[in-house]
């Protein structure tokens, strides 16, 4: 199979790139690094030329700074996806594996003792500047229990870039049904692993604490800490696509997978066991916040295992071992 790898030079393409070789595809790297985007619709099409699927990696990730970011985000993720699916339906490319996240569900799946499953809404500023950072039953106010999120649950993006995801999946449906094209969105959790970015406001947290490691200093965990998390190492979520692109295709239509270890860990934790494996200071916890966060969000990947016949193969503590001394982007 012949695959385009958008976002193919970057953190998690290039280990796409890397698991369609060892699995004798040929895969066709486009990214930006190498000039044009996928917005730039002229240098898309030639590069769809023979190929009989696309990966689609490319995009601007993390929460951002501000809500001043949203027109890029809009652009890199959106247009970006728009111009490459109308490029792939007019040469005729009627397969496409997206990445996606699971921030598109917004918070987690939630029990209350008293009133069973409930959605609570986005955390007040004012709990969260006196430090109450767990959600509470919108109808009785008790604490709730979190638990696992299945790919069926309402979505609801709480800040852009998980709205520019959720569009991202909209885009894709709307192409499978008007081509009869197979569309696939991975709903990634905490990706991590080597190759990483560092040093950019727009990395995943493991990022951010293995960097300040690196500097000698000690990881900021925000909150308390405790919001849980699926940390899934980036060689699981490569073999992810492939499964999916390997997959057969269910035309017309998007079907979206979760994509995680299935085994949570919070924050904290993974700061601490991070440290650990550096030989770095301890974490400090800030109790810091950013408005665009969820308290937790783990979810179900059983629908993956089951359809696709994939599991996440490194551990925990294994990931973590090497990511403490694995090379991340821009690192010298």
């Amino acid at each position: 199979m012949r695959v385009l790898v958008t976002g193919g030079a970057g953190f998690i393409g290039s280990h796409v790139v890397e698991a369609l070789t060892a699995r004798g595809h040929e895969a066709v790297v486009f990214d930006l690094r190498d000039g044009p985007d996928v917005r730039d619709g002229e240098a898309v099409a030639p590069a769809l030329r023979g190929v009989d699927a696309v990966c689609h990696q490319a995009a601007m990730v993390g929460l951002g700074t501000g809500f001043g970011d949203a027109p890029d985000y809009v652009s890199h993720n959106d247009l970006g996806t728009a111009v490459l699916l109308a490029a792939m339906a007019a040469a005729g490319v009627r397969r496409l594996v997206l990445a996606g996240s699971m921030v598109v569900y917004g918070e987690g799946s939630y029990a209350c003792v008293w009133h069973g499953p409930v959605r609570p809404g986005p955390r007040a500023v004012a709990d969260l500047d006196a430090g109450r950072f767990e959600p509470r039953c919108p109808r009785c106010g008790e604490e709730l229990a979190p638990g696992l999120v299945g790919e069926d649950a309402p979505v609801d993006p709480r800040n852009v870039y998980a709205t520019t995801k959720l569009t991202q999946e909209h885009l894709a449906a709307n192409w499978a049904r008007a081509t009869g094209g197979a569309a696939v969105s991975l709903r990634y959790h905490n990706v991590y692993g080597p190759r990483m970015p560092r040093d950019t406001p727009y990395a995943g947290v493991a990022s951010f604490f293995r960097s300040a490691l690196a500097r000698g200093e000690a990881p900021r965990v925000f909150e308390d800490g405790g919001q849980r998390r699926d940390f899934v190492h980036v060689r699981d979520v490569a073999a992810a696509n492939v499964a999916a692109l390997e997959a057969e295709p269910r035309e017309g239509a998007l079907t979206a997978y979760n994509t995680g270890s299935g085994d949570p860990h919070t924050v904290g934790e993974m700061a601490r066991v991070l440290a650990a494996a550096y030989g770095g200071p301890e974490p400090v916890v800030t109790g810091e916040y950013r408005l665009g966060d969820v308290r937790h969000i783990t979810a179900d990947s059983a629908r993956l295992r089951a359809e696709l016949g994939w599991k996440a193969e490194v551990s925990f503590p294994e990931g973590m071992r090497e990511f403490a001394v694995a090379k991340l982007r821009g690192e010298r």
